[in-house]
């Protein structure tokens, strides 16, 4: 039995396996990246070594404007990828430790991975509120959703704690099922608007939501693999299907392990859906965090509501309020995965843990290169750019560190892409549209800027932010079509103090009339 061997023995089993150019990480990244070095260097042996069993690439891209992009994430098996590419080869294991002075990776199956060029792209994990609490879950990726997916079936109300991007999504999607959201800010959606914009949301929060059918956006796939293992070189064999949420399943088998950040729209291909009929609320908790998590088994205490003992756990906040649930959601940000690289290396970090990477996205050690949440950009950024830890960013970055990688070996310059140049990202939050431009919650102006607002309840909301007459930020949610014409402006710094009374004004096309 495997368990039963050595290290030493499993790795004497596989030999050094080398190659020119190594990625680590099947999320958007680390696929991004192998996607270029392939591409720029077909003759060149290139290594993806992801621990999950599929990987997620970008499909339907669109260049929405010079800084604005969509896309789709789709799993898919890592053969699909060793298709189109077939000097590519995916190792799926996770990653044991790293010798950057041998150029030399040890994976957790027993194998030894050299490189020329290494870029990690590990991405981060959930930042649970406990480490040792079984009520509380992360969502982070396609199985924590399958597995938050499973336990709201059988749920009658949970406490969602956090505001960003997963939050959001999360308490507007969920049905049958009571949401109690705490958020330790005086609005929601405090990372990506104001307390307008979301002054905006709150009705479409609390009006009645009709049902909601699950849509699988995504292609099923099944593979097969001979007795000794796929192409990856996986110890398993038999039959793998790839089903609408990307999950990798054998007849019996539980959860695959961890697997890469989800991306835009993930809700999408899954019905989350509680134990309730009738259609349950969301109560928002404002400017409150945690103070306590426990169970009715815990030490005894002061009654903390009239139907103590009927929940599971229990989840008391700083504002005095405590609440019972079947489970808790942690929504409270991310942590870089950098475990497995750190001991014995020189690595920096940057103060959120990050590897803190360069303009050519290169890291303290010769050679090592970062994209995606498992960095910290510390180069000195455009005043119209901030790292936000986003998909449309680690698309970004692991495609110019593909470019900058390949630069590297080609001995030829290479300059910052124009895409750190102004921050902008589109979503959809409560079904509609957002779009986000520079600085776009004044993001370090202080009290040297101004705001301008227009609002259309229910359809519209658009805020601008300039300074010194120019815009250098903008929040557009619904159907505004304003987004190409403001990244013009902000990217042009034109001195709008002449027109401010007519920009928002929406009796004129504004696009025509900077035409």
């Amino acid at each position: 039995m495997l368990a039963n061997v050595s290290s030493s023995e499993r790795m004497a089993s596989h030999p050094m396996q080398r190659f020119q150019f190594v990625v680590v990480g099947g999320g958007i990244a680390g696929v991004t990246c192998v996607e270029q070095l392939a591409s720029d260097f077909p003759s060149a042996e290139v290594g993806l070594i992801t621990a999950a069993s599929h990987i997620k690439a970008v499909a339907n891209f669109k260049q929405v404007s010079q800084t604005l992009e969509e896309f789709d994430v789709e799993e898919r098996p890592s053969s699909v990828l060793q298709e189109k590419y077939p000097n590519v080869t995916v190792i799926q294991s996770a990653v044991r430790s790293l010798q950057a002075d041998q150029h030399t990776l040890q994976t957790e199956d027993g194998r030894s991975v050299g490189y020329e060029k290494l870029c990690i792209c590990s991405g981060a994990r959930p930042k649970l509120l406990t480490q040792d609490q079984p009520y509380v879950l992360g969502v982070r990726d396609t199985d924590s959703v399958q597995e938050f997916q499973k336990r709201l079936s059988s749920a009658k109300r949970i406490v969602v704690v956090g505001n960003g991007g997963i939050a959001l999504e999360l308490v507007f999607e969920v049905r049958g099922c009571e949401v109690v959201w705490a958020v330790k800010d005086k609005a929601i959606g405090n990372k990506f608007f104001d307390a307008g914009a979301a002054q905006f949301l709150i009705p479409s929060l609390e009006a009645q939501r009709p049902p909601r059918d699950a849509v699988c956006k995504r292609a099923r796939y099944t593979t097969e693999q001979g007795p000794e293992g796929g192409s990856d070189g996986g110890p398993e064999g038999g039959l793998h299907t790839f089903t609408a949420g990307g999950d990798r399943r054998r007849p019996g088998s539980g959860s695959t392990g961890a697997g890469s950040a989800l991306g835009p729209d993930w809700h999408e291909g899954f019905l989350l859906r509680g134990a309730e009929e009738s259609p349950q609320g969301v109560r928002v908790e404002y400017e409150c965090e945690v103070q306590e998590i426990f169970t009715p088994s815990a030490p005894l205490r002061p009654q903390p509501e009239a139907d103590y003992g009927a929940w599971p756990v229990y989840i008391r906040l700083t504002n005095g309020r405590t609440v019972g649930c079947d489970f808790i959601v942690s929504a409270t940000g991310v942590v870089p995965n950098t475990d497995a690289f750190l001991q014995g290396n020189n690595f920096s970090l940057a103060e959120d843990g990050g590897l803190r990477v360069d303009d050519h996205m290169m890291t303290s050690e010769p050679d090592v290169y970062a994209a995606g949440d498992v960095c910290s950009a510390c180069w000195e950024p455009s005043a119209l750019w901030q790292q936000m830890r986003l998909w449309t960013q680690a698309r970004q970055m692991g495609w110019f560190a593909g470019r900058c990688m390949a630069a590297d070996v080609q001995t030829q310059p290479i300059e910052l892409d124009f895409c750190f140049e102004l921050f902008a990202h589109i979503t959809k939050f409560f079904n509609y549209k957002v779009v986000i431009l520079g600085k776009f919650n004044a993001q370090g102006l202080g009290a040297d800027h101004e705001l301008l607002v227009r609002c259309t309840k229910g359809q519209e909301y658009v805020k601008v932010v300039l300074r010194g007459g120019k815009m250098v930020g903008a929040v557009l949610i619904g159907e505004t079509d304003l987004e190409e014409t403001f990244e013009n402006l902000i990217l042009n710094q034109m001195d709008l103090t002449p027109y401010k009374d007519e920009l928002l004004n929406p009796n004129i096309d504004i696009e025509d009339y900077f035409d």
